[in-house]
């Protein structure tokens, strides 16, 4: 299939993680079939063995605990982790930790990053990000923010009402975005705190029932926040820069969720192939059936398109532009063709491909969620149009051919 010129570093650290998924974790992963959930035991040895592979966290500088590698050069790792939901955790690659440690990593104080960014590469801490509220609260619309942190003193106290926090139930320490200025525009009056799930005031009100795998289920809690108290120096970034800081994180964990996302994709159609080359039907095997072929060979272009779409959307990340409306796009389009994918490899796989012996029962549990979480298709494809019709061309308007009836 289609190639991408990844650099000769990106090539070496995918092959590593292609080893450790097929030699390692996928192995795992049959041996889990049927089961509820992956034990803490387990996830740790396949930490372990990410290390003997050399391909744990390859995105977090070595000074912390991981690799140092350049953006790019890490994507096709996370594509090859996606392979098995048990890949991102293995490699320390996996929401919302990925995302934290990225932001711990470019906003932390040298004391915030020796506390919690350390022990979150090393796997002795786990986190949430709190920035989704109930119902009239930031959603889609994250300017609707009703959780506020006031100044008292040399503490910060805050007040709100959170939920689908990932992983929040298990956390140990949460990056809460709350409002700081009740005055300023919400871009200008926004900031993100540490705040440890232990504090007074914390209170876990629920894990949410979803559509998820429980392989690996982390959860969506519900959380408020009475009279939280943090030090100051638990602010992290800087105060109102709540919203750019937000974007550090959403623009590369969107990235990184196609690529998790599209190694799904890349597995459901080996499984696939693999199942219509040796099932038999009505005299001959299904892989000769032309309905199956124009399915899959569909379904390997939409696919070779989001992965380079994904390459164009990082390109940009990593020169450091803001590249907004590429990301918007890799995510839409990656996310439908994902689930479009994972939804076709089962249909072709009959009940083997709703049985648990098979991952893609797993994958379309998970799947579905992606076209919500970190934007909505909705509000992606609205930045999208908004960013086509503010683009157009004068010179082109005096074209229109316009009737007098």
């Amino acid at each position: 299939m289609i190639t991408f010129d990844d650099s000769e570093m990106a090539e070496e650290l995918a092959t590593r993680a292609r080893r450790l998924m097929d030699e390692v974790v996928i192995p795992a992963e049959r041996d889990l079939a049927g089961e509820m959930s992956v034990s803490d035991s387990t996830v740790g040895e396949l930490r372990e063995a990410a290390r003997e592979y050399d391909i744990y966290a390859p995105q977090v500088d070595e000074e912390f605990g991981g690799m140092g590698h350049d953006f790019l050069d890490i994507l096709p790792t996370f594509e090859e982790a996606g392979r098995s939901l048990l890949g991102p955790l293995a490699m320390r690659v996996s929401a919302p930790d990925q995302g934290n440690m990225h932001l711990l990593e470019l906003q932390g104080t040298k004391l915030q990053k020796e506390q919690y960014l350390r022990p979150l590469v090393e796997g002795e801490l786990q986190s949430g990000f709190s920035m989704t509220e109930p119902m009239q609260g930031a959603g889609s619309d994250p300017k609707m923010i009703k959780t506020t942190a006031e100044k008292d003193g040399d503490d910060w106290v805050i007040n709100g009402h959170k939920w689908w926090t990932t992983q929040g139930l298990l956390a140990d320490v949460l990056l809460v975005f709350a409002r700081t200025d009740q005055e300023a525009h919400p871009y200008a009056g926004c900031s993100i705190f540490i705040v440890p799930k232990e504090a007074q005031g914390v209170e876990v009100v629920r894990n949410i029932p979803h559509l998820e795998s429980n392989i690996v289920g982390k959860g969506h809690a519900q959380i408020k926040f009475t009279d939280v108290r943090v030090p100051d120096e638990h602010l992290l970034g800087e105060e109102g820069k709540g919203f750019d800081h937000v974007q550090e994180r959403l623009g590369p964990a969107r990235l990184t969720h196609c690529m998790r996302f599209s190694g799904m994709a890349r597995r459901s159609l080996s499984v696939a192939t693999a199942y219509l080359s040796e099932r038999e039907g009505f005299g001959e095997k299904l892989s000769e059936k032309q309905r199956a072929r124009t399915d899959i060979a569909e379904q390997e272009m939409c696919l070779a398109a989001a992965r380079s779409l994904n390459r164009v959307a990082a390109a940009r990340v990593a020169a450091g532009l803001e590249a907004r409306i590429e990301v918007a796009m890799a995510k839409v389009f990656t996310a439908n063709v994902a689930q479009e994918i994972v939804d076709t490899c089962l249909q072709y796989c009959g009940a083997n491909g709703i049985g648990r012996d098979l991952p893609l029962a797993d994958f379309y549990e998970s799947v579905r969620q992606f076209r919500i979480v970190d934007g909505a298709d909705e509000v992606h494809l609205r930045s999208i149009a908004r960013a086509a019709f503010d683009d157009i061309n004068e010179s082109e308007l005096t074209n229109v051919v316009r009737y007098d009836g």
